[in-house]
């Protein structure tokens, strides 16, 4: 079996790249997390899930990963500019609570998803609210640099002027300068602007706004671009390997980043970006902006108009999973459906596998199976080290469970392999499952249901006479902490005291 070399989509270069960090075996990687004031939808499960496989991989191959993922708590305007009212604001005077009770509320809801998608927690998780002096102090060395103005209180960044210079503003994303000018709209608040094109790196807070700072240029508060190139700059220093994100952050969001980090560290921020494509409801974006999103909580409990069932957190997983996260992926019930079908396809390889034991006979061994099997576990791979492309590995999991599923039903033809590779297909298929791919095992078990039935069980058996299988049925609850009651109205159970 081989591995080959990791190759990843360099969003800023558009093409695939060989992954080469720049301090091996150390990889610094930050991702753009929620902003929260509201609960955790299917998008935010496919950025969460997309970089947990990016992380989870790299650890594979023995790098030492420091992965930051932030948490938004101020600044993200309602327009993802510089205009309107503050997200988490606004929502707690929608709720006559403290702004930081919405976020505490929903950064646990994100939180609690997530642990149930099975998504590992970062190295680090930064709040933009807990780093106002590193982004003041970056405020204040984008000003040196000559590329920010300040304006009664707000300080803008000038991209005209950072441009002008021979940066690249627009590069990330693909916009030309003259294009973004001429399809930039109006919006209340930016006659204090030089440029329409410019964006907030402080705002100066009004007396009613709640969460404000005080600053060199007056109580206010940071813009939304700034808190990442603050806490990416502390944590991972001034250039580290991957910046992550959905594509809608790619602009202006990540756009934004690079210029502030090249007006203040002279240095561009990021080796590698990479971006998780979108999920879309009959082809449009799924977004709280747009009001057609389906929560996670929804997602779980089947409590949508939208869902014809309820599906597990496996089920969403794989569900994300199937498709390689650079390609859009559409909503819909029949998908999760089958989704849940080819999860438990591979839960069932996995029990298959283990049930399975070595017999050894060298006269019986097939040259040809050995090298399929060594193939299929090397396609895996071949698929993770091609940008993380999980549809790949996938189907390569399958084509394993084929040979898998033959040996488990005429057991003695696993004397057809060489220990080695009998070996290498159980540590390989259970490393992909669960440790690269990071699906467990949800046994889908109704207690009350099983424990209905077995009391029917007994029923038959006390009717039937069968008093050894009475007492059977009687130990075995007994084992659980429960105990069968033979009332006058008819069987029952409770907890044993």
């Amino acid at each position: 079996m081989t591995i080959e070399k990791l190759v990843v989509y360099n969003t800023l270069s558009r093409k695939k790249e060989i992954f080469e960090p720049i301090h091996a075996p150390f990889v610094g990687m930050y991702v753009c997390g929620p902003t929260v004031y509201g609960e955790g939808h299917l998008g935010h499960a496919r950025s969460a899930i997309t970089f947990d496989i990016v992380f989870r991989y790299l650890k594979q191959l023995k790098y030492q990963v420091r992965y930051v993922r932030n948490i938004t708590d101020v600044g993200h305007l309602e327009h993802d500019a510089d205009e309107g009212e503050d997200k988490i604001a606004k929502k707690a005077k929608l709720d006559k609570v403290e702004p930081m009770e919405i976020v505490q509320r929903y950064t646990e809801y994100y939180h609690d998803a997530l642990r149930k998608l099975n998504v590992l927690p970062p190295s680090i998780e930064p709040t933009a609210s807990g780093h106002i002096p590193e982004q003041i102090k970056m405020v204040e060395e984008i000003l040196s640099s000559g590329y920010a103005y300040e304006n009664k209180g707000s300080v803008y960044f000038d991209v005209e002027k950072f441009t002008k210079e021979d940066h690249k503003y627009g590069h990330l994303s693909g916009r030309i300068l003259e294009d973004l000018v001429s399809g930039t709209r109006n919006l209340d608040g930016q006659q204090s602007k030089k440029s329409s094109l410019d964006f907030a790196l402080w705002k100066l807070a009004s007396p009613e706004h709640i969460m404000k700072w005080d600053s060199p240029w007056g109580k206010g508060f940071p813009g939304w671009h700034l808190e990442c190139s603050a806490m990416s700059t502390k944590y991972l220093g001034e250039t580290f390997d991957i910046h992550g994100g959905g594509m809608d952050l790619m602009f202006p969001h990540h756009e934004c980043e690079i210029a502030q980090s090249v007006a203040a560290n002279k240095k561009e921020p990021a080796k590698y970006w990479l971006h998780n494509n979108m999920i879309t409801i009959n082809g449009q974006k799924m977004g709280k902006s747009l009001g057609n999103f389906i929560t996670l909580n929804e997602l779980f409990a089947g409590e949508h108009e939208l869902l014809e069932q309820a599906y597990s957190p496996m089920t969403i997983r794989f569900f994300i999973l199937q498709a390689q996260y650079r390609s859009t992926l559409d909503f819909s019930n029949e998908g999760l459906k089958a989704a849940y079908k080819a999860y438990r396809k591979i839960m069932n390889g996995l029990k298959m596998l283990e049930s399975l034991e070595y017999v050894e006979n060298l006269s019986e061994q097939d040259a040809t199976l050995n090298a399929e099997i060594d193939k299929i576990i090397s396609d895996c791979y071949k698929g993770m080290s091609d940008d993380f492309n999980t549809a790949i590995t996938i189907a390569s999991l399958f084509n394993l469970i084929k040979k898998i599923n033959v040996f488990y039903l005429k057991q003695k033809s696993t004397s057809l392999l060489s220990k080695e590779i009998f070996e290498a297909m159980k540590l390989h298929y259970h490393t992909l499952v669960y440790d690269v791919l990071g699906l467990i095992d949800e046994v889908a078990i109704n207690p009350e249901g099983l424990i209905k039935g077995l009391l029917e069980l007994y029923k038959e058996a006390k009717e039937l006479k069968q008093y050894d299988k009475v007492d059977q049925i009687r130990a075995y609850f007994k084992q659980q902490g429960l105990a069968i009651k033979d009332m006058k109205h008819g069987i029952d159970w409770a907890y044993e005291e």
